[in-house]
């Protein structure tokens, strides 16, 4: 016995030491800071390491800024059970808050840490630091600090003095304003403020003669500072597209009018009497920002060569094939792939001229190419299968493919090797070569026997003057029939009950109804109509509560709800969960911060309950 325990612990000990070592493999530091920062402002910058079995933290020389705190250390550990597999994640982070004095671009080096006797450093990181700006109309700061949710603040306004286009406005560039007819260009829509934005709505419209592609971008936007004409602007890019045109001339890219909400300080109420009467001394106000409409000079392509692609950017082209010799009747796969970035979806398929005595097949094609922001890059595959049908030597000629390079501005032709396949004898037998309606080549094989058996096997045999009449099975043919009219009546009776109990019937549609009311409210989320969908939610939960309930509509509060569903059998969590949604249901329209990502909280929370609350039921 004690030696199967000590046999057991030395194992557990060499497990322990392997998973700490691997472990120790993977540990990372990462550093958190601003890319750009106003002279005279404070910010923060954190080292964060995810594991806590750390020692020794060296810290950065901090070259060109003044070490106002620091370092403060936190910690935070999760832990998640997902289908019975349980993971643990735990993080250290090191905080420092700098202050920067002199403009100019400095590099915060690589901190440093002991895990398990390793050393684990960060990357050293790039600061610019801006020369003092102008800030907003009223005189005040505009310095910015971080937010919960990420999203940076400045000190409002004061309705007093407005907003105007130099404290807030968005700016529409794009990458070339001189192309042509199929060439990438990048709009990129970036707004500029001094005020504290929290809303804004808008979208580009459809674009007559351009395909259009929108470029992702994170839905919680990271403010940055930049210098606009002697002005330090918080920025962001909001919204950026790939446009492609598709005819030729002057083409307009109209003016969008964005509606935003800015929070702003309300001067006619006194701040002191407002905190002590319950009062808010911040207020909402809508503001239109307008971008500036572009002009795109679209040239259209020169005279296109006959075997044009209808390649337009920069690319080049490989080729493979599967094998050089192979028998008759024996498949051959050509394989070509165009690598590059442009206009990757309108590339035609290349022709390839097999030799006549192939049969041969559509083109299969895999699209390897993603999004970016100077076009589609990636790759396109073209894969060719041919089967030749008789021994000899044939050639496949090379392939051309002629595209429009949009750097010289000229056609480029990229041609491929030519193959060389040697096609033996099949080893299937003779074989004799006819021709199919076509044109083409096949087979007939000769067969080794033209006579076959009509039947083989036992035959069934009956006596003469056997009738089915009056047979077992002749009676059974009448009983099931019978039979199964006595099941369904005895089942439409039931039903027929079970309809007449109104509320037996309204309780068991409860569900039903309550989610297909949830599918409307998830059309309206996905339409951001944020008035008309939290109504729809409110609809689908109470509607749930009366019908589950068979409440009468002026019974229908929810303190009544609540004392049913309990009396029902539903636990006090579950109750609780169905009336916290409709209270944040009712709050959330009216409620600060990023609607869309309420609606989706709301909406998830929404059908949440009402499954689980019938789960239970």
């Amino acid at each position: 016995m004690k030696r199967i325990y000590s046999i057991l612990t030395a194992f557990t000990l060499f497990v322990s030491i392997f998973s700490l070592s691997a472990f120790a493999d993977g540990v990372t530091m990462n550093v958190s800071a601003p890319s750009t920062v106003e002279a005279g402002g404070k910010f923060r910058v954190q080292f964060t390491v995810n594991t806590q079995n750390v020692s020794n933290f060296v810290a950065p020389d901090f070259k060109g800024f003044e070490v106002i705190y620091g370092p403060a250390t936190s910690s935070q550990s999760s832990f998640q059970m997902i289908n019975g597999r349980t993971s643990q994640s735990s993080s250290i982070i090191y905080t420092y808050v700098l202050l920067s004095d002199v403009p100019g671009t400095y590099t915060i080096g690589s901190a440093s840490v002991q895990v398990d006797g390793k050393a684990v450093k960060s990357r050293p990181t790039t600061v610019k630091v801006l020369s003092a700006g102008s800030g907003n109309n009223s005189g005040s700061s505009s310095r910015s600090s971080g937010s919960a949710s990420g999203r940076q603040t400045t000190e409002p306004l004061t309705t007093g003095t407005g907003i105007t286009t130099k404290d807030l406005f968005m700016t529409a560039t794009a990458s070339r304003t001189n192309v042509h007819e199929q060439e990438a260009i990048l709009l990129t829509y970036k707004i500029y403020t001094l005020v504290d934005l929290t809303e804004l709505d808008g979208k580009l419209p459809t674009l007559d003669g351009f395909q259009i592609q929108e470029i992702p971008l994170p839905r919680t936007k990271e403010f940055s500072i930049e210098q606009h004409n002697g002005r330090n602007y918080r920025t962001v890019v909001w919204s950026q597209y790939l446009l492609f045109p598709q005819k030729s001339g002057n083409l307009t890219i109209p003016s969008i009018t964005y509606e935003g909400v800015v929070v702003t300080r309300n001067r006619n109420i006194d701040p002191i009497e407002a905190f002590f009467n319950g009062q808010s001394g911040m207020m909402e106000l809508k503001k239109k920002i307008t971008t500036p409409a572009l002009t795109i000079k679209v040239s259209p392509l020169p005279a296109k060569p006959d075997n044009f692609s209808g390649a337009v950017g920069k690319f080049s082209i490989t080729s493979n094939i599967s094998s050089k010799e192979v028998d008759a009747n024996e498949a051959v796969t050509l394989k070509l792939c165009v690598k590059g970035s442009g206009n990757m979806k309108l590339i035609a398929t290349p022709n390839v001229d097999f030799p006549k005595d192939f049969e041969t097949y559509d083109a299969k094609v895999n699209d390897k190419f993603e999004l970016t922001r100077s076009g589609l890059a990636g790759s396109k595959e073209f894969e060719y299968l041919a089967v030749p049908r008789h021994p000899g030597e044939y050639t496949i000629p090379a392939v051309k493919f002629v595209y429009f390079d949009t750097d010289s501005r000229s056609y480029k032709t990229l041609t491929t090797e030519p193959y060389t396949i040697k096609v033996n004898k099949s080893k299937g037998g003779s074989s004799q070569s006819v021709s199919n309606y076509s044109g083409q080549q096949r087979d007939v094989q000769q067969l080794n026997q033209d006579i076959r058996f009509i039947k083989k096997g036992d035959a069934e045999l009956h006596q003469p003057g056997e009738t089915f009449f009056g047979t077992w099975k002749y009676g059974l043919g009448y009983l099931i029939p019978l039979l199964l009219f006595l099941v369904l009546a005895i089942l439409g009776r039931k039903q027929m009950k079970a309809n007449a109990n109104v509320a037996l019937s309204r309780g068991k549609k409860a569900n039903k109804v309550a989610l297909k009311r949830m599918k409307t409210a998830k059309k309206l989320l996905d339409a951001r109509d944020q008035g008309k969908f939290y109504d729809e939610v409110l609809r689908a939960l109470w509607g749930y509560a009366a019908d589950k309930l068979n409440l009468p509509q002026e019974s229908l509060n929810k303190d009544n709800v609540k004392e049913q569903l309990l009396s029902r059998g539903a636990s006090q969590e579950r109750v609780d969960q169905l009336i916290k949604v409709q209270n944040d249901c009712e709050f959330a329209r009216y409620a600060p911060g990023d609607p869309n990502e309420t609606m989706e909280n709301i909406y998830n929370n929404a059908i949440q309950a009402i499954t689980q609350m019938e789960d239970e039921l």
